[in-house]
């Protein structure tokens, strides 16, 4: 970021600053591993290129973050663990940016294993890897080019809404988490939350769990068009219920339907960024061009789209 300049601080200075934009994340890593009581007696000179677009809803920041733990861990010989990384990295997030994410970004970053996907019980921190082996599709991303406006607010809010269903539902029934419900307990208790709002969050994460256990299912099975219908109607919720989508997201998700994707949902925290598709080999091309007219027409942007690859997670290259 040219116009940042470069970076420079003691260990002594690593308090978040407006100014220092991107560096504050690696900075906050820092800062963490230190207040853990880990050691870092002598500095370094630290430069990263990426070619993730910022802002566009593909976990940037918790790829910086998980990164720059990673070379902590490495160069100074702390033999954290993956998981260890990944919690340390929330932290960073939720005390040191104060957005109040869950677990799942960094713990897949880190963790994450060449063409699988992965399904992770963030409450008991365990992941299953399973093989997504797609021969005639390819997984392809399309930018919005909307940075996520108010995103952090909105998803703290969202936090909360949650948070007041479960206190609710917990003075009937013995759950955790509002996904250890059923969707017949949902159904019998939903009277019970008389807020619309509060009552269509907890809807979504209720069934969002279930879509989730289904689209493993689907996958170990080689169901693709299942799975792919599982991804469609995530979005439909978080587009209703979670209220978290945009009109150009949900533009997006249509064109690509439209234009022969199987399955299209937002991805991110939402109000901008992205959408994942699941498209033929056979119509990548056609499917861009008739993607990015159909948007351009609309919007005036042109958005980028590219084929992505299930890959390991952050590692030194040797």
């Amino acid at each position: 970021f040219p116009e940042k300049g470069l970076v420079e601080l003691t260990v002594d200075q690593l308090d978040y600053r407006s100014e220092h934009g991107w560096a504050n994340y690696a900075k906050g890593v820092i800062k963490e591993f230190i207040k853990r009581g880990f050691l870092i007696q002598q500095g370094f000179d630290l430069a990263i290129y990426g070619n993730l677009p910022e802002g566009a809803g593909l976990s940037s920041s918790a790829s910086l973050e998980i990164l720059v733990a990673t070379i902590l861990n490495d160069v100074y010989f702390f033999d954290v663990s993956k998981t260890d990384l990944a919690l340390l990295c929330q932290k960073v997030e939720n005390d040191y940016m104060h957005v109040n994410c869950g677990i799942m970004d960094q713990y897949v970053i880190a963790n994450a294993k060449s063409n699988h996907a992965m399904l992770l019980n963030t409450a008991k921190l365990s992941a299953t890897q399973v093989n997504i082996d797609l021969p005639d599709h390819e997984i392809v991303v399309i930018n919005s080019k909307i940075k996520r406006g108010l995103v952090n607010s909105q998803y703290n809010e969202r936090r909360k809404e949650c948070d007041k269903a479960l206190k609710i539902f917990q003075k009937v029934l013995s759950v955790k988490h509002l996904c250890d419900l059923t969707l017949d307990q949902f159904t019998k208790n939903a009277h019970l939350i008389e807020d619309d709002n509060v009552l269509k969050r907890a809807r979504h994460v209720i069934t969002e769990h279930y879509r989730t256990i289904d689209a493993h299912y689907q996958l170990v099975n080689d169901n693709l068009e299942a799975f792919a219908h599982s991804i469609s109607m995530s979005h439909d919720s978080l587009r209703d219920d979670f209220e978290v989508s945009s009109e150009e997201l949900n533009f997006l998700v249509s064109s690509a339907m439209k234009h022969g994707s199987l399955g299209s949902r937002m991805t991110g925290a939402g109000f901008g960024g992205s959408t994942v598709n699941i498209v033929p080999k056979e119509k990548i091309e056609v499917f861009k061009q008739n993607v990015t007219d159909d948007y351009k027409n609309k919007t005036g942007i042109i958005p980028d789209i590219f084929v992505i690859f299930p890959e390991d997670g952050t590692h030194e290259i040797k």
